[in-house]
């Protein structure tokens, strides 16, 4: 110890801090508390970046820090989001031989019937917006939630062994990451731009957001996919979107990679592995629920967003009032015609390729989307540690300052903060899709960061 602290003297003061910083953050912070959150995270993401940078060479430390910075986060309980007490709720309704599809918290409480331990607190914990709809929570979380609530009877300890099955699959990110970097031939240090990253550290382990685990699922398929083991591969897509739904985008960019006869025995099994996840819950009523907690969360829930807020006031200038319904029923057709055509008729006969078209995809969706929650930026940051673009990583940055809405009674948004998080991201899109053509060397886009 004192041989490194003698030899990178700046790496262990940045690294000591980063804990430090983290223990505060994790411990002593209330996400109302707006100025203190954001001077937190803006120091974690200069040390994370300067790490990076420092110890690229030395893949066994910075290992190290992405498990010790998880382990800072184990006793604590997540302080910027409250999903998690929905996530107990539908876990111990499972346990109780109940199907969470098939009402909504409000429902229990409202009716005196407390199906649950600790019905009450958990569901003044979830909050009466969340208790009043149904679960959209595919089968797969379900499953960790069952897990989580027979391991433990306390939300202390639920949460506690939801925390642990997330490192383990960011350990898992960690595994496939480096072998298909290793496997591209790139260098395998990019894999902590993901798993050093705070966004990713906070939003992933601290405030118990499963996209990790969707992360690691589709990892172990692409993995899969360059080994030739495409009808695994399938399986594990659909896993994916048994834990997100947002995976199902990414299954017909793989048409012109494996061709229309592989493609269709590919989708196949992706959709069959994603159905008989849910036959456990199947009922008759179940679609009819689940697509109406998707539709009213398409038609009438706002936040984050970048495109459908110009468009909005638009439409407040034109018709006077918030065209949200109009929008929410047309954009997610714009977005599946915008999938296709990538998907079709873009080139996508190697496997970078079909990252890239994936990130488009993806990005094209979040861009357009009424709801952008922090959290879902980490599937675009993972996605393009494979590409040559880096404007996740800028969103990464600077998607924190949505939560200052969090520090208002009302919830409102400031639209200065909305409009400096967006300006840097879309000029960092445009710039690396229209202004860098060709390829450059991993060197040099890693210099290029410098600017942040």
């Amino acid at each position: 110890m004192i041989g490194f602290v003698k030899k990178q003297p700046f790496l262990f003061i940045i690294s000591l801090s980063s804990v430090f910083f983290y223990l505060s953050f994790a411990y002593d912070l209330q996400r109302t508390d707006f100025p203190k959150l954001i001077m937190l995270y803006g120091a974690l993401f200069f040390f994370f970046y300067k790490i990076v940078q420092i110890a690229k060479n030395n893949f066994a430390f910075l290992t190290l820090l992405a498990v010790l910075f998880r382990l800072i986060f184990l006793l604590a309980t997540p302080n910027l989001s409250q999903d998690y007490f929905r996530f107990i709720w539908d876990g111990r309704m499972v346990a109780e031989g109940l199907n969470p599809y098939l009402t909504s918290p409000q429902n229990f409480i409202r009716s005196g019937i407390y199906p649950i331990a600790q019905a009450e607190e958990l569901y003044r914990g979830m909050g009466e917006l969340n208790g009043s709809h149904y679960t959209v929570y595919p089968p797969l979380n379900q499953f960790v939630f069952l897990l989580s609530s027979l391991l433990s009877n306390s939300i202390f300890g639920a949460v506690a062994w939801m925390r642990f099955i997330l490192i383990f699959a960011d350990l898992g990110t960690l595994y496939f990451g480096k072998k298909i970097l290793e496997r591209l031939q790139l260098p395998t240090h990019h894999i902590f731009w993901f798993l050093i990253n705070p966004f990713i550290i906070i939003e992933m382990t601290g405030n118990l957001h499963f996209e990790g685990m969707m992360i690691c699922l589709l990892l172990w398929g692409f993995y899969l996919i360059l080994s030739g083991k495409w009808k695994a591969a399938a399986v594990l897509f659909g896993f994916s979107a048994s834990v997100k739904l947002i995976s199902l985008i990414f299954i017909p960019l793989i048409f012109n990679y494996l061709g229309w006869k592989k493609f269709l025995v590919f989708g196949s099994l992706a959709g069959l592995s994603f159905g008989l996840l849910y036959l456990p819950f199947l009922s008759g009523e179940l679609l009819t629920f689940y697509f109406t907690s998707l539709t009213m969360y398409f038609n009438n829930f706002e936040f984050n967003a970048s495109i459908f807020y110009i468009i909005r006031w638009i439409g407040y200038q034109s018709k006077g009032y918030n065209i949200i319904r109009t929008f929410g029923m047309i954009a997610p057709f714009v977005v599946l015609g915008i999938v296709l055509a990538i998907a079709f008729f873009r080139k996508n006969k190697t496997f970078q390729q079909v990252v890239v078209s994936m990130l488009l995809a993806i990005s094209v969706y979040y861009f357009t989307a009424t709801v952008v929650h922090p959290w879902y930026v980490a599937v675009l940051l993972i996605l393009s540690i494979f590409t040559r673009f880096r404007y996740p990583l800028v969103w990464t940055l600077v998607v924190m300052f949505s939560y200052f809405a969090y520090s208002n009674p009302d919830f409102k948004e400031n639209f200065w903060l909305l409009a400096i998080e967006y300006g840097m991201v879309y000029s960092w899109f445009i710039y690396e899709l229209f202004f860098v053509r060709k390829e450059r060397s991993f060197i040099q886009m890693d210099k290029s960061l410098k600017v942040l």
